[in-house]
Parts: C-alpha cells; structure tokens; sequence
C-alpha cells in the first residue's frame, strides 16, 4: 500500500497477540482431558498424542481475526460498486430481534437510508443487535448463563444490499455462490447451522408461498437490479448459486462456548479413566463477535465473485467492465 492505495502487490497485516504464551510450559501445560464440543479429542487422536494442547491452540476462534482482517479489506472494493454487508445478532436463547424494516422488505431505493439506521442501532448495541429490547432481554440470558457457570450460543445474521444480478454461476460446484458463502460461514468455528434466505422453513410449505414473484419496475432500472423486484425475498438474494439483484441474506447459528465454568464428563487420554473435561480461559458468549466475523467472511465471498465477474489489472477497468455490463443487461434483448 503507497499513500493510501493499492499498488498490485499481496498486501500483509500484522495482529499482535497480546496473551501469547505457547511457548510458556509453566502456563501452557499439556492438557490430557479433552472437552466435549472442542477439537480435543478428534485432533489429538487424529496427531497421534495424548495432550490436546496442540490442537486446542491451533483450532482456537482466534484465527478467525485473520479472516476478519481480509474481508475488512475487501470492503474497500466493494464500497466502490454499491455493495454493503451489514452483519449482526439476531437471537439470544428466546430473545429474538425485530427488525421491521427489513422483514417487511424495502423499495431498493430508500435501501441507503435503511442500512445507515440499522448499522447506528447495531453500533449503539454492546450486543451488536439493533433492537434495544432484545439487546436486555440477551444481555439478561447471558449473565444467567455467568452466574449458572454456563455459556450462551444464538444466530447471527448478515444482509449484502447493492448486488449486481449475476454474481456467481449455475454452471460449476465451485462457482455457486451460496455453496461458497454456506461453506466460509459454516468454517466459522462454533457454527452448526447455516441457512440463505427462509433457509429450512422452504420445507414446511408449498412451492407457491416459498418462490419470490418477479415483478418489473422501470424507474428501477438504473439500480444493479435492473428494475426487476421482488415483494418477497424468501431465496436470500441467491438463485441458482446466483445473485438475483435482491439484499443477500445470510443467517449462521452458533453453538454455546465449548468451555463452561461447571465442567462436563471426559475421559483422561493418559489413563482412560473418567475425569472432568480440562477447564481453559473462556468466555461466556461470543455471540457479538461472531457477528463480525461472519460479515466479514460473507464480504469476502462475494467480493472473490465480482473479481470473478468484472476483475481487470485496476479499479478503472475493473468499473469499466462493471458498467459495461449493466449497460447491456439493459439493453436486452441484444441484436
């Protein structure tokens, strides 16, 4: 980077580790008890040793920060073709958040407006949840689950406004997009669950309250959606493994923290004899950060299609290409 621009060249960020200590014996002892829901068990037998230490180290959610780092630097291209990612917590134990804006789906052109008040409201949240009441009544599960020696999981959501249509392919495995974005949220360590859009509830109903009509507005046409809408966006914004100029919508659900304060049932690897899992610095949710990452790594993801789509050696051709496409789509039917 030269004066605040890229100049073609891998770009490297650094990210001190503060609490580094792997290399301390005294404070990183081996760890023979593995934790249930940890990479212990699996990774140690699959390495062959008895100390999970190794294991435990290499599959923390710390790697995530590296994640986060390049897909913050993939917002910079993506702010350039009207793409935000806005990611944040959606529920709590039974705390769900409202967000009416969104659920009841907004014109594509008062979107702007729409992501800077969700972004604030996220912002002013310690939870990283844009509705105040929901923000308590998560707060309340989580000291709960403290005071219990417990932890607390929940479901995070992130939404893609200003897509082109056509990002991604039908054509390939690797080219489909919402396999790529299902694949880098579920690699999130703790996420059991991913699901686009309505995600598992398309099976509880018929095809005719489940597929989003396509409608047609000419005063829309200039936007990256070409002027063709949707009332309802029960696919999240992906058809076929493509972007269909509707907000991508993403939701991944974390699992409680691995680690509790009350230890569960193990096995010592040394002796085979029952113990109680090994105990490790813990939080008791990290459901805030999560948020961030899987926006990060979604931003990422689709970032990778519209270089797929549009790349050239410079942001200039890259715009070029960009608006030379939009330029036909509009023109369709081609001559």
């Amino acid at each position: 980077v030269r004066m605040g621009r890229t100049i073609a060249s891998p770009i490297t960020m650094l990210i001190p580790n503060k609490d580094y200590r792997l290399d301390d014996p005294a404070k990183t002892p081996p760890l023979t008890r593995p934790r249930p829901g940890h990479a212990d068990l699996a990774g140690s037998i699959k390495w062959l040793t008895t100390d999970c230490r190794e294991t435990l180290e290499r599959a923390s959610a710390r790697e995530t920060a590296a994640r986060v780092a390049a897909g913050s630097l993939t917002r910079s291209l993506l702010k350039a073709f009207g793409i935000d990612v806005l990611g944040f917590v959606r529920q709590v134990g039974e705390a769900r958040a409202r967000i009416d804006a969104l659920d009841l789906e907004t014109p594509r052109a008062s979107m702007g407006s729409l992501v800077t008040k969700l972004r604030e409201a996220r912002d002013a949240s310690d939870l990283y949840c844009p509705d105040e009441g929901a923000s308590n009544a998560m707060r309340e599960f989580i000291n709960s689950a403290k005071v219990a020696k417990d932890t607390a999981g929940g479901i995070v959501e992130c939404h893609v406004f200003g897509c082109p249509v056509g990002l991604g392919s039908s054509m390939t495995i690797d080219g489909r997009l919402d396999g790529r974005i299902m694949g880098a949220v579920g690699a999130i360590q703790a996420f059991k669950g991913v699901e686009i859009g309505m995600g598992f509830g398309v099976a509880e109903l018929p095809g005719s309250k489940v597929h989003d009509e396509i409608f047609y507005d000419e005063q829309q046409k200039d936007l990256p959606n070409l002027g063709f809408f949707r009332t309802t966006n029960n696919a999240g914004g992906l058809e076929g493994g493509m972007t269909n100029g509707m907000p991508v919508v993403v939701r991944g659900a974390m699992k409680p923290i691995s680690t509790l304060g009350k230890p569960l049932r193990s096995i010592d690897l040394a002796s085979k004899q029952p113990s109680e899992a090994g105990w490790e610095r813990s939080d008791v949710s990290a459901i805030s950060a999560a948020s961030v990452i899987m926006e990060n790594v979604i931003a990422f993801e689709i970032a990778r299609a519209l270089i797929e789509k549009f790349g050239g050696d410079s942001l200039a051709e890259m715009k070029q290409n960009y608006d030379a496409y939009l330029a036909a789509a509009r023109r369709l039917p081609l001559a």
